[in-house]
């Protein structure tokens, strides 16, 4: 019994290693067709919100700091630092990652787009 719990924790051990794997290895080629999804309400290449805010510089950056932006509660209060694991959990499911902000989007179904969205987002955004 004790030896399907070990095996259980080195499973989802494994599982989260190559999730990490994945994203670090996405086509931001793609990634950037996907984008256009995005791109009417958000800025990759400069600091200037549209409908919603900002992305440069989101890596790294607590959810709901980006400036001048007016953001929910939510998403203020939430206590997320966006990082490749946790912009994914949000593409994935916006209003279920963070409950009560106000992203249109209902997501990325595809894990692909994911993860290409993220590789297109580390390269456009960081400096």
């Amino acid at each position: 019994m004790i030896a399907r719990f070990v095996g259980a924790g080195i499973v989802a051990s494994t599982l989260a290693l190559g999730s990490s794997v994945a994203l670090a290895e996405g086509d931001a080629a793609h990634g950037e067709v996907v984008f256009n999804k995005c791109k009417a309400c958000h800025s990759v290449d400069e600091t200037k919100n549209k409908v919603g805010p900002y992305l440069v510089g989101v890596f790294g950056r607590p959810a709901g700091t980006a400036e001048g932006f007016k953001y929910s509660q939510a998403m203020k209060d939430s206590g997320v630092t966006w990082d490749e694991q946790t912009l994914a959990e949000y593409l994935a499911n916006p209003r279920g990652f963070i409950k009560g902000n106000r992203m249109a989007f209902v997501g990325l179904k595809n894990q692909q787009d994911v993860i290409d969205v993220i590789a297109y987002l580390k390269q456009a955004t960081t400096s």
